[in-house]
């Protein structure tokens, strides 16, 4: 920004695509030296400055700042800061990042497995604001620099006209450029509800991505058999019988399938749209889930790049909800008000075709998203073990008894430490979020820990103690 006697004059853009932004004032060099005199301080400086140090002379002729039209130009005016609100922060930031990432790496655009959950919802609106603008800066400039990086991305920048003359391709619409870089896939299994399967559908529409609709249920009963053929035993989920290992394994080969069928399909989708090329993976765990180790390894949280990875899930739906209304993709309400889940299990007995499915994520996980957030800032930031972090919230959580918040703390513990090896092979992530938990570069604290934490769970035991017993004193 250029800001002259205390005044912004002049703001550049906090986010954009341009690699380099230039912007101009007008400035009275008079007012600067009256601004000067008028503060004594300036004035003691001046008086014990030694000689040689006064004006130095510019040879630059003063007529030479008057415009064609032989007038002076005018001094530039005051102006307000302009600061973008959180929601346009989680937006635009990662927005930028991936374009800057796609035009380096000589991709021909991205891959992004579309659940019709919030998260990915979020990361696929993300590459829609990107491309929305992207679009924009081409269109301003067809000679610019945005606007041969977007044909080079989109394989039009060998196109020549009938005359011979380069091609200077630009995205009509921030769609037509979505369809080109954008490849979604819904990939359901017996267990994906209908109402998901449509989110999705309906997302991709609006943002104008190259989608499909698959079923991967074939793969996953292939590798079912191959193991029982194995081993003569075949696993089942815990609604049917099965033990809860058996169950686990079951959702997960559905979550490690996807990431496989992921990278399968980003490789030759290109070659399947006659293109040259091959897309990036895009992730889409939240902060908060890789906090809680909510997620399986070397499932679709395993990506080229995951621009949501550091921004938490409570963030991300205020984010859709601006999208919704900033991009009109009126399908992002419908998913903020669906509740998260997995779909890795089977649908309960009783639940209708086309409903949200009957599992999910915080039942699964034991606590809330805005629980979770909660022991992020103070796992990381406020750098809280058990004990201290139980303090804490006795005071933070008034309205629930030291027993239930110490059954909470505890609970985070276990999880976190039965789950941090899990953050050694995370996926890259735009970075916005103090309690990111990725320890390959922001987060280096060790990945084994004691899951017992014995001695810490003990204290805590003890402080629970001594609140009831005081409490039942007075």
């Amino acid at each position: 920004m250029i800001v002259c006697n205390g005044q912004v004059l002049a703001q550049a853009k906090q986010f954009d695509v341009q690699e380099v932004q230039t912007i101009v004032a007008t400035v009275d060099l008079d007012d600067v030296r009256s601004y000067r005199a008028s503060i004594p301080s300036f004035g003691i400086q001046s008086s014990r400055q030694t000689k040689g140090q006064g004006f130095i002379s510019c040879d630059t002729a003063a007529d030479s700042r008057m415009k064609s039209d032989n007038t002076w130009p005018k001094i530039s005016e005051e102006i307000a800061l302009k600061f973008h609100s959180s929601e346009e922060e989680c937006c635009f930031g990662p927005a930028c990042w991936l374009w800057d990432f796609l035009r380096r790496s000589g991709a021909a655009g991205f891959f992004l497995p579309l659940s019709g959950g919030a998260d990915s919802s979020a990361v696929a609106t993300i590459v829609g604001c990107m491309t929305e603008m992207v679009t924009k800066a081409a269109q301003e400039d067809p000679t610019g620099h945005v606007a041969s990086e977007c044909r080079k991305v989109c394989r039009k920048s060998s196109e020549l006209n009938d005359d011979l003359t380069p091609n200077l391709w630009v995205p009509s619409s921030a769609k037509e450029l979505a369809n080109l870089v954008l490849h979604t896939t819904f990939m359901g299994t017996e267990n994906s509800s209908m109402a998901t399967e449509s989110r999705a559908m309906r997302l991709g529409e609006a943002i104008g991505s190259y989608h499909l609709s698959i079923k991967i249920d074939i793969v996953v009963t292939a590798i079912i058999k191959m193991f029982t053929l194995v081993t003569g035993k075949r696993p089942e989920f815990s609604s049917r019988g099965g033990s809860m290992s058996e169950d686990l394994a079951l959702q997960n080969i559905q979550a490690r399938i996807r990431m496989v069928t992921a990278y399968l399909f980003a490789q030759l989708l290109p070659w399947v749209r006659g293109r040259s090329g091959f897309l990036l993976v895009l992730g889409s765990a939240n902060v908060d889930e890789g906090l809680r180790g909510y997620l399986t390894k070397y499932d679709c949280s395993a990506a080229d790049l995951n621009p949501i990875g550091a921004i938490s899930k409570l963030d991300l739906k205020r984010m859709l909800l601006w999208g919704a209304k900033e991009f009109n993709y009126s399908v992002l309400d419908e998913i903020v008000e669906a509740p998260p889940t997995a779909e890795l299990r089977p649908m309960a007995d009783g639940d209708e075709e086309g409903r949200d499915h009957s599992q999910t994520d915080e039942e699964d996980m034991g606590m809330t998203y805005k629980e979770l957030g909660a022991f992020g800032r103070l796992r990381k930031i406020s750098r809280c073990g058990p004990v201290s972090m139980f303090h804490k919230l006795c005071i933070m959580w008034k309205h629930l008894p030291p027993s239930e918040v110490a059954a909470k703390v505890k609970r985070f513990f276990y999880y976190y430490s039965l789950n941090r090896h899990k953050m050694c092979v995370i996926t890259p992530a735009y970075h916005a979020e103090a309690y990111s938990p990725d320890d390959n570069r922001f987060d280096l604290r060790q990945f084994l820990y004691n899951t017992k934490w014995s001695r810490q769970f003990a204290a805590i035991d003890e402080l629970v103690k001594e609140m009831e017993d005081g409490t039942k004193t007075d």
